[in-house]
């Protein structure tokens, strides 16, 4: 098999691809591992929702539900059980991946309970739970970056494991979570930890903030409907700008002489909502080197198609990304609201796709021991 030229040349210009989504079906019928040999993906990001539209559409996990059930296990074992089995199948597959690139890729992501968004102690706990219970080097755990999420993002990369922070909307969020990881990695260091084993992506959703930006616009009217589509890519872009400064510091210089590795920005939420704008939007115009795009099947396969790639980010589009996110601000959009309001529809959302795979895995359960 060949991979496809298009994924190929982003591949080239820096983008590591990753696939966002996961089901024992894409893993049982070799989907997967034909994509890792046709479309570069190199790497995959679950979170609960996937899991739940996983685990309730399928008949695949129905035996092991029910013998799970016999042998007396509880619910949450049960979706413990499922979805570390089918993480762990994924990092083993991604196992020669992981090896080709020194750990950078080859990673596959599971979030710890998004019930678990506002408290900081469980979140540990249940992180360091389970990075033991998956078993493999290349899994990462996904912790969100709420205020809470902050301290356990830092303690968590002082113990040695590697951490994917997701649902970051702001820039100011992405200063802190960046923060968070140097000081994850100094602790590490004083600890004894190999600095070189640890790392991290900080995940920054883009499409949903179009979504919530473009509907605000759409409420003022007038000159203000012309910054429609606009702020997805900005606020990335923006961010971008920030890491390069970040790493590119005296105290990331110290670290990296140490063996730290860089905190790639993943860019998350890359399926494009809104018709109106190109399905392949969040790829084109978000390529950098060092990136890292997790993507829908429907946007990959998109990308394969008939991706036209933007020139590689710089500090100079930073530039131009913040002064486009001002003139949005100037337009009368609240920025600080809009991503504060994100960031709580995000635990929301991944915490309701949750409870329904918990209601649905307590009807298999009890209808298995009836």
């Amino acid at each position: 098999m060949t991979q496809n030229p298009r994924t190929q040349a982003l591949t080239d210009a820096g983008v590591a691809i990753w696939l966002d989504d996961l089901s024992r079906s894409r893993l049982a019928t070799g989907n997967l591992r034909e994509l890792m040999d046709t479309r570069n993906i190199v790497g995959v990001t679950t979170n609960p929702s996937i899991f739940q539209a996983a685990i309730s559409g399928a008949e695949d996990y129905d035996a092991d539900i029910a013998q799970l059930a016999r042998d007396g296990a509880d619910v949450e074992a049960v979706i413990e059980k499922l979805t570390t089995d089918d993480v762990r199948t994924a990092a083993e597959l991604m196992q020669d991946v992981h090896a080709a690139t020194d750990g950078y890729d080859g990673r596959v992501s599971i979030e710890v309970d998004p019930r678990l968004a506002h408290e900081t102690e469980r979140t540990i706990e249940q992180a360091k739970h389970l990075f033991e219970v998956v078993g493999r080097e290349n899994v990462m755990i996904k912790i969100p970056a709420t205020e809470e999420g902050l301290p356990a993002i830092t303690a968590v990369i002082a113990e040695g494991i590697s951490v994917n922070v997701t649902l970051i909307f702001s820039v100011e969020r992405y200063q802190a979570v960046m923060e968070a990881y140097l000081d994850g990695l100094e602790q590490a260091a004083a600890a004894g930890k190999d600095l070189s084993r640890i790392h991290s992506v900080a995940s920054f959703f883009v499409s949903r903030v179009d979504t919530e930006i473009d509907a605000r616009l759409e409420q003022i009217g007038g000159q203000a409907l012309q910054l429609r589509g606009q702020a997805g890519v900005a606020n990335a872009r923006a961010a971008f700008g920030e890491y390069l400064e970040v790493f590119s510091s005296e105290r990331f210089t110290a670290l990296k002489d140490q063996g730290a590795n860089v905190q790639r920005p993943l860019w998350a939420s890359t399926g494009v909502k809104n018709p109106e704008y190109a399905d392949t939007l969040y790829v084109d115009q978000l390529v950098a080197d060092p990136c890292v795009n997790t993507m829908p099947e429907k946007t990959l396969e998109a990308v394969a198609e008939h991706s036209s790639p933007a020139a590689a980010l710089d500090t100079g589009a930073a530039q131009e990304a913040e002064e486009r996110l001002l003139a949005i601000a100037d337009a009368g959009v609240d920025l600080a609201d809009v991503f504060a309001v994100l960031e709580t529809e995000g635990v929301q959302k991944f915490e309701k796709a949750w409870l329904e795979l918990i209601e649905t895995v307590t009807a298999s359960v009890e209808a298995a021991r009836a």
